[in-house]
């Protein structure tokens, strides 16, 4: 707490307005969009790298929170601010940080894909100033960071050697995808099952259980997309640079469409958890063989021009 205190009493209001901003690059849509990119646009198999560093570190940051169960900062002293435009996103349990894992893991899978010096510079300013701001604007201590930072760096320098290999043993693909569910499986007993005491934090806890139901369906409906693009699709990636732009925005316009569209009528149906599942599976089902079916149109768009 004492390094929180000195970061509060150099807070300015427009260091306060950048590191808000900053911090925005470790959120949940960011790292998608990421994901997204390099999957559709750069490498299948290294869109399959980000993904699986980032629900692995999920599924480690979610059983974490609810194993410790920390407070934040300024519930451990009540004496101690945060900055308030943070508080919305906030929420739950302190330890470990969740933005911290999100950007240094993908960062890190970024900068060990690439050999180009501006996009590493970039990425490793990225894994600095985001944890950063998670401290400066009070949402964490340097425990919470710090955790999630090493977490992150070791799931994506571990895993890059077997994502490397799997472009001549696609098996090993298929063996991380097999990883993940023998980790999420457990994580889903965890919140499902566990006596928790009567004080948990019933925000922190729907939220992991949501976590551990959404987790299930994407990674089934990954599954689902490696055998239909391995069998049937084969989609390539390549296509001028505006084209890239138009496939990334149009194609996250309607994953976002049918997250928002399918929830009622799923709700409808089943349980709110396992209809977060679905959803999840329908959305990674369409984002890795329903628009890859438009990806030879894309590639043309360049050759007209």
């Amino acid at each position: 707490m004492d390094f929180l205190r000195l970061l509060e009493g150099i807070r300015t209001p427009a260091i306060s307005v950048f590191m808000s901003l900053i911090t925005y690059c470790g959120d949940e849509i960011f790292f998608m969009v990421l994901a997204l990119t390099v999957f559709w646009c750069v490498s299948k198999r290294d869109g399959y790298y980000i993904f699986i560093v980032g629900f692995l570190g999920m599924v480690c940051n979610q059983f974490l929170k609810l194993l410790f169960r920390i407070p934040r900062p300024w519930v451990l002293d009540p004496d101690f601010t945060i900055v308030e435009s943070a508080r919305a996103a906030a929420t739950g349990y302190s330890f470990p940080s969740g933005h911290t894992q999100n950007i240094v893991g993908s960062m890190s899978c970024v900068t060990l894909m690439t050999g180009r010096k501006k996009i590493r510079i970039a990425a490793i300013v990225l894994m600095i100033l985001v944890p950063f701001s998670r401290m400066y604007l009070g949402c964490h201590t340097p425990l919470d960071v710090g955790v999630s930072f090493l977490l992150a760096l070791a799931l994506a320098f571990l895993l890059r050697p077997v994502i490397v290999e799997s472009e001549h043993k696609p098996q090993l693909l298929w063996g991380a995808l097999f990883v993940i569910l023998i980790a999420v499986l457990p994580y889903w007993v965890f919140v499902t099952f566990y006596g928790f005491p009567v004080d948990v934090d019933a925000e922190n806890l729907y939220s992991g259980t949501k976590n551990a139901y959404t987790l299930l369906g994407c990674l089934f409906g990954f599954m689902a997309v490696k055998v239909l693009d391995d069998r049937f699709i084969h989609f390539q990636v390549e296509a001028v640079w505006w084209a890239q732009i138009l496939k990334v925005v149009l194609g996250f316009i309607l994953i976002v469409g049918i997250r928002g569209g399918l929830k009622a009528p799923l709700q409808a149906m089943m349980p709110e958890f396992p209809a977060a599942a679905v959803r999840y599976f329908f959305m990674v089902l369409f984002a890795g063989a329903v628009w890859p079916l438009t990806f030879p149109w894309f590639a043309k768009l360049g050759k007209k021009t």
